[in-house]
């Protein structure tokens, strides 16, 4: 199927509306770094909430959903529901402490809490890694998605894609700097749930689906549906469930799930208005990742089973489709391509908005890595703001064209999931503790980076015997041990810098008590902020599988779920006044 006049009209207004965007914010953006990275400090909770949400929901989302689904079922999920824990803990931990800090962004953080030379060089080169390396690698994974999209329900080449997607995101993000990806952001995810569940009763509707009965009890389907791995079968449960929720979540540091809070959650904590929109609107992300949206791409990736049983029949559907493109992932976009006209450009425009909405986060965060944490701080420590702000235009091109064109070589959404996860397996306990130990240090980190890329070189391109999982549970706990051990091999921070950061961020606890000054008898907060976590955690479980089972047909089982879920929900609201 091909887009029709209507759809191509949408996809158009689209395009025009986030033009309009940028060009009305770009004013205000251009006056400093502060207005172009921090959209000036000023930005309320559910504003930032809803952006965060926005920004994880890109076009390979609900490629990696299908996925997941097709080849794990329902239950292969918990490879990314398994992060609501790190996000939970960021919510009720280290967002006060994050928006304490008042650094620009969460690489200055480096040269707050580390001193020396050493957390100079970890600053320096941390920015070129995140701002080049690993932000163009998520980009890619982006791209990827899109390129299949264009070449599945556009009819486009994937370069065409990329190249008209691009434009206009790169032309809004240089233009309205952070201020304009949180605003169009809003309306990004708002078309992009509207498209997704519009597009779940549609294809629900299906002759070949025959609704949601039909779904539920098709042979194709049935044993997919299960929500927790089968636990009788340790190959199944514990690289599925096991891994995700004993080690992936602290030990492994992804775009949207950094352990203790980093990349576009922390820029977004940092330009919230105060520390209480800071917590709010991260709060409202973990809600809204995990038990708002997933289950119309599941039913989607479902409903694929049937259309779509196996990889020979999506290539035959479409024969035009790279051969190294075709996987599970595909499935989604095929299935898109069964909406009639005018839904189809809706869906079209608002996988297109995912696509933006990630991509422009991507671009303004590493820009502000690239100019704030490596240009201005070791290249031109006197250039001024508007000097730093084009700058940041400049690298945004940049990495536009990177990891565009890098997405153009990658094949699946899953093969990119896996490589981000092993890409720093380990590393993440460093940024979970850094705040509460004060040995930790600038060579604790530098150690733990270049051991784990390491430690990920020789399991991606060496040792090839052994699965995903055992890869990343081994290269984490390899990793640990030699950050643990570096960590009292090498000199301590100095007692200034370790002083003057307790007395700005006021973490608390046993781990900084002789460099503590506070006898105001006051409790750590950590221990409620723990517990908070917990049951934060057991809402949001409660009401994502809760759901589950009613879509099932489960009615008392999903209602005892969901009432669990309230009941925490409860809890935390008396915890948390």
């Amino acid at each position: 199927m091909t887009l029709s006049t209507l759809d191509w009209t949408i996809v158009a207004a689209y395009f025009a509306l986030s033009l309009v965007v940028g060009l009305w914010v770009s004013r205000q953006a251009g006056q400093d770094t502060k207005s172009f990275f921090l959209a000036g400090r000023n930005m309320p909770w559910w504003l930032l909430g809803v952006s965060m949400v926005a920004t994880t929901f890109s076009t390979d989302t609900p490629n990696l959903v299908t996925d997941l689904v097709r080849q794990n079922g329902v239950s292969g999920n918990w490879a990314w529901w398994a992060f609501l824990l790190t996000g939970m803990l960021t919510v009720f931990v280290y967002a006060k402490l994050w928006r304490r800090s008042g650094v620009l962004t969460d690489i200055e953080f480096y040269e707050l809490r580390y001193s020396g030379k050493a957390a100079a060089f970890l600053r320096g080169f941390r920015a070129l890694y995140l701002g080049l390396v690993f932000n163009v690698l998520v980009m890619a994974t982006v791209s990827l998605a899109a390129v299949k999209f264009g070449e599945i329900v556009l009819g486009l080449p994937g370069w065409m894609t990329l190249t008209i997607a691009c434009s206009i995101t790169l032309a809004y993000s240089a233009l309205g700097g952070l201020k304009a990806v949180i605003i169009t952001d809003f309306v990004q995810f708002t078309l992009a749930m509207i498209g997704s569940v519009w597009a779940m009763l549609y294809i629900l509707d299906l002759p070949e689906i025959g609704g949601l009965s039909n779904l539920i009890s098709h042979v194709n389907v049935s044993d997919k549906l299960a929500l927790i791995p089968d636990l009788s079968d340790p190959n199944v449960w514990v690289p599925v469930m096991l891994v995700p929720l004993a080690v992936q979540w602290w030990a492994s540091y992804y775009p949207g799930a950094e352990p203790g809070g980093g990349g576009y959650i922390a820029q977004r904590m940092f330009s919230a208005k105060d520390e209480s929109n800071a917590v709010a609107a991260t709060f409202l992300f973990n809600v809204a990742h995990y038990a708002l949206r997933p289950w119309p791409w599941i039913l989607i990736a479902l409903s694929s089973l049937i259309v779509f049983p196996e990889l020979a029949d999506i290539q035959r559907a479409f024969p035009n489709l790279s051969a190294d493109k075709l996987g599970h992932d595909v499935a989604y976009p095929a299935m898109l391509t069964l909406l009639p006209s005018g839904l189809l450009g809706l869906v079209a425009a608002s996988l297109i908005a995912a696509f933006m909405s990630t991509m422009s986060t991507q671009l303004n965060l590493g820009a502000s890595y690239l100019v704030n944490d490596f240009y201005h701080r070791f290249i031109n420590k006197n250039a001024s703001e508007k000097q730093l702000v084009q700058i940041g235009r400049l690298f945004t091109v940049l990495s536009i064209i990177l990891g565009g064109g890098l997405g153009l070589m990658l094949t699946s959404a899953g093969q990119a999931f896996t490589l981000l996860l092993m890409i720093g397996a380990g590393t993440g306990l460093i940024y979970i503790l850094r705040w509460f130990w004060w040995r930790i240090n600038a060579y604790t980190e530098i150690v733990a980076m270049v051991s784990s890329i390491i430690i990920a070189g020789y399991f991606n391109f060496g040792e090839s015997s052994l699965e995903g999982w055992q890869k990343i549970v081994i290269g984490a706990f390899l990793t640990t041990i030699v950050w643990v051990v570096a960590t009292y091999f090498t000199p301590p921070d100095d007692e200034v810098t370790l002083r003057n950061f307790v007395k700005k961020v006021n973490p608390g606890g046993p781990g900084w008590v002789k460099y503590s000054d506070d006898i105001s008898g006051k409790p750590w907060p950590v221990p409620k902020g723990i517990l908070s976590m917990v049951l934060g955690c057991v809402a949001v479980y409660g009401f994502l599988l809760g759901v589950g089972q009613l879509i099932y047909g489960q009615t008392s089982s999903g209602l005892l779920i969901c009432g669990l879920g309230t009941a925490s929900s409860y809890g935390l609201l008396k915890l948390w006044k």
